[in-house]
């Protein structure tokens, strides 16, 4: 299936789970991740209406990104994968959001980068924290009560702009598991929500190519998508 045709077939599914589920399409953001692929590719999904990309690999990234940022301004890129201090300073000079933090040193770092405690910087950071809600995944902060505590460290750099969640439901065809872990998704974001009213957590990001319908009907509100629009 070409990048076009697949992109048509993906939409209208979150269309169709959104019915399910009484929701809006307009409300879920439809993902490109595109780690592994050229540019040529990136171009493809692109004039097939993707505007947001998400990559796990920073180096890969930075070959790939600014360059076709500067031609396509609408671009927005996310980092989506584990994220290494050392490599935070490229992050943020080339990445709209992380939406993989998950550990408070990950926020340290990023919030000295963008401007630190005292400075805030004129293009904030966006970031999710990313909670561990399947043994299949091995990063994200294990509980609600060490989300309030990165929440608060993130709330101490004026360079950072918290949006919400991230997860990866596990790999398993057991749709109850998979439901378990988005339910859980949906849970945290509540609590938080209470303990933290000024802050806009309404971004859900979870779903992926071989469970995003699953994940719309439990609330998810950004699903990433890579195999289903760019083949394996």
């Amino acid at each position: 299936m070409e990048i076009p045709e697949a992109i048509e077939t993906i939409q209208e599914r979150i269309q169709k789970a959104c019915a399910r589920s009484g929701r809006k399409a307009e409300d879920v953001r439809l993902m490109g991740v595109s780690k592994f692929h050229e540019p040529p590719a990136i171009e493809a999904a692109w004039k097939a209406g993707i505007r947001l990309f998400g990559e796990s690999r920073v180096q890969e990234a930075a070959s790939k990104f600014p360059g076709f940022k500067a031609g396509h301004p609408e671009t927005e890129l996310h980092m989506i994968g584990s994220l290494q201090r050392n490599k935070a300073k490229i992050v943020t000079g080339l990445f709209d959001a992380v939406e993989s933090v998950d550990r408070d040193e990950l926020i340290a770092e990023l919030g000295r980068l963008t401007g630190g405690q005292k400075n805030p910087t004129i293009n904030p950071l966006m970031i999710l924290l990313e909670y561990h809600t399947a043994e299949d995944s091995k990063s994200g902060y294990p509980d609600v009560d060490s989300l309030f505590r990165a929440a608060e460290a993130a709330l101490g750099f004026p360079g950072l702009v918290l949006r919400g969640l991230m997860t990866m439901a596990p790999l398993t065809r057991d749709e109850a598991a998979i439901r378990a872990s988005f339910r859980a998704m949906v849970s945290a974001q509540g609590a938080l929500a209470a303990r933290f009213p000024a802050v806009d957590w309404s971004c859900l990001s979870m779903g992926m190519s071989g469970d995003f319908e699953i994940a719309i009907e439990e609330g998810s509100t950004l699903v990433r998508i890579g195999t289903a629009i760019f083949n394996p």
